[in-house]
């Protein structure tokens, strides 16, 4: 048996009466699908409430009990719910997609046999893995439907005719013929009953009486549905079909017919069916009983709520929790309302026609743009370092601090201690007793875990979205005995703490300017080390330039040669190409600086020292408009006298 971890849900108020909101609503589903009753599930209230009055909602055999906010866990305090705690308290895990990935691994591991729940993971295991913040399919399951049906929920009887933008990118996209991997047999198959089906001829032939029994043909995506059902047997594997014919094998894959969606991902039940459902259902209940003209411009999305349904554990699971699944009844008397495809482009297509609008003709390298910014008075400005041969005491320090831990080879190995220097001497110039250091993007621990050991009087936190990385860090962390330190599986966005400082070594691409956006929000320092200049790209918060002179510049796409540019920076390279990559490099981060002093930040960019300790090697301290000169100077004396 399974120790049990700690799963906070949140409860919330309508008309002062305690509810439950869809991410709790979605995760105690997922409890209920999964039958897993290893967590000890805490309801957050905000006020003096018991859950009595939600017991219809929460399934059978689970251990729930509730907890005002303000007694929550630290670490759990600051992020956004549902968030889960592993027994050391030391372990939390926040966010929808995260928390419910979570329910599953947990469930796989105390029953390696249920393969209706590995399944929810999809192909390669990575449904819904990749964070919201880069991934515009995460972003719609996660946050961009359940927040759109909440905010239609608040006031049901005011629904226009124009459906909410997420609900309709959505219909829009689930009669989208699907790839799925290794899919040519089903393709033949598909075939194979299609032709029969325009020859009425049965599956079985009409000879022989002693042959399998005869199937009735298949139409629209009934094959699709059964392929996707027999994936989700918890028995043996489903008894092959009658083999294609000669005929068919002979058909080359373009000219098979493709296959259509069943559920929402394509042909297989995954975990954003399970995300989606409590979403839907309660979306399409209100729509009945307040709009059901506007169920017309959704057949999609009504038949892919019907084909859930079908799913073996669905109707069970929504009974334990209080949902009662049922077929929507369209209006007759009205006339059919328009098709999500009369509608506006979808919530995706938008997003890429932004992506792709035209700018002004650019032709060239990254030259012609340095000089286009040289001519309008903007050069790269590295600032000096305060302390290019400060350097941590590596010889006396416990081994599970070394980065050689691990596969590193004892080059990289070397590489590493200097860039963690570079980075050690500026938090350690700003922090003070009682300060919290988050560890962005944290990987290993690498830098957050040297920060724990070095500022014992320090609380530090290490946020990182990728579990196998952080269980390693906290492997290291445990073995150190590190009291000062917590460990967040979470995207950044559902970390909420209050902290003094913001860390993060190697930020690839557009993690730097989530890392800063956060910093500038919670007016906390920083010191970050950029990477990966080539993935930038306009994300959700913002776009590029960043700064008003540079817009003023440079168009997009021009600034995007300079990001490609700056990438040119490997030992491997030309010399001269080099530095027109690190101008490149520099000239980005000065984009980020400008923009980060229009919110009052100081900031500078400066080099690591050795500069051959990366070939990205630039390196930014800002400091919020709180922090005075005469703070700072006093930093810096301390910090001598600690050396």
């Amino acid at each position: 048996m399974k120790h049990t971890e700690a799963l906070y849900l949140e409860v919330s108020y309508q008309n002062e009466e305690p509810c439950l909101p869809l991410h709790t609503s979605i995760t105690l589903f997922l409890l209920s699908y999964c039958e897993c009753k290893y967590f000890k599930v805490f309801l957050v209230f905000t006020k003096p409430e018991s859950s009595q009055s939600l017991k219809s909602r929460l399934p059978e055999g689970l251990d729930v009990s509730h907890i005002q906010r303000e007694d929550l866990p630290l670490l759990v305090r600051g992020c956004r719910l549902p968030a889960a705690l592993d027994e050391s308290g030391m372990l939390c895990k926040a966010g929808l997609a995260v928390v419910l990935r979570h329910i599953i691994n947990n469930t796989l591991e105390a029953d390696p046999s249920r393969k209706d729940v590995l399944a929810l993971l999809g192909f390669k295991k990575t449904c819904l893995k990749a964070c919201a913040e880069v991934s515009k399919w995460t972003r719609l399951c996660e946050i961009g439907i359940p927040s759109a049906v909440e905010e239609h929920l608040k006031d049901p009887t005011n629904e226009s005719e124009q459906l909410p933008l997420s609900i309709l990118t959505l219909e829009r996209r689930l009669p989208a013929p699907v790839k799925v991997h290794n899919d040519d047999k089903i393709r033949r198959q598909k075939l194979q009953e299609q032709r029969r089906n325009e020859k009425n001829e049965s599956p079985a032939g009409n000879s022989n009486s002693e042959s399998e029994p005869v199937q009735p043909p298949l139409v629209g995506d009934e094959l699709e549905l059964r392929a996707a059902l027999a994936k989700l047997s918890v028995d043996s594997v489903p008894k092959a079909t009658t083999r294609e014919s000669c005929e068919i094998r002979k058909v080359k894959t373009p000219h098979l017919p493709l296959l259509q969606h069943v559920f929402a991902e394509g042909l297989y039940f995954t975990l954003t069916d399970v995300v989606l459902l409590p979403c839907i259902h309660q979306y399409l209940c209100s729509l009945q009983a307040h709009a059901a003209s506007l169920l017309h411009q959704i057949p999609h999305l009504l038949r892919w709520y019907s084909r859930v349904q079908e799913v073996p554990g669905v109707l069970r699971a929504a009974k334990a929790c209080g949902i009662a699944l049922c077929t929507p009844r369209l209006p007759t008397s009205s006339a059919p309302g328009p098709s999500a495809e009369s509608h506006p482009p979808s919530l995706l297509d938008q997003e890429e026609d932004q992506e792709k609008t035209k700018q002004p003709p650019f032709i060239g390298g990254p030259r012609p743009t340095m000089t286009k910014l040289k001519e309008n008075g903007i050069e790269a400005i590295y600032a000096p370092h305060p302390c290019p041969a400060w350097t941590l005491p590596w010889d006396s320090l416990p081994e599970a601090i070394n980065p050689t831990e691990g596969k590193m080879s004892n080059i990289r190995a070397v590489r590493k201690r200097q860039q963690l220097n570079n980075l050690v001497a500026m938090v350690t110039e700003i922090a003070r007793p009682g300060y919290t250091v988050v560890d962005f993007c944290s990987g290993t621990g690498h830098l957050g875990i040297v920060l724990a050991h070095t500022l014992p009087d320090c609380q530090v936190i290490l946020i990182e979205n990728k579990e196998e990385s952080l269980v390693r860090a906290q492997r290291r962390g445990a073995e150190l005995g590190l009291k000062n330190i917590g460990f967040i599986q979470a995207n950044l966005d559902y970390f909420t703490g209050p902290f003094e400082i913001g860390v993060a070594l190697h930020a690839c691409g557009v993690a730097t300017d989530m890392v800063m956006e956060h910093c500038i929000k919670a007016r906390a320092a920083f010191v970050i080390s950029p990477c990966c200049y080539g993935f930038i790209q306009n994300a959700i918060k913002f776009s590029f330039p960043k700064s008003k002179r540079f817009q003023e510049t440079l168009t997009s796409k021009e600034h995007m040669i300079l990001c490609r540019f700056a990438d040119q920076t490997a030992v491997q390279l030309h010399p001269e190409r080099r530095l027109v990559g690190k101008q490149c490099m520099g000239l980005v981060d000065l984009d980020r600086s400008w923009a980060a002093e229009a919110h009052g930040y100081s900031l500078q960019v400066m080099t690591m020292e050795p500069d051959s300790c990366s070939p990205k090697n630039n390196m930014l301290l800002g400091k919020p408009p709180h922090k005075s000169g005469q703070e700072v100077d006093a930093g810096q004396q301390e910090a001598a006298l600690h050396n």
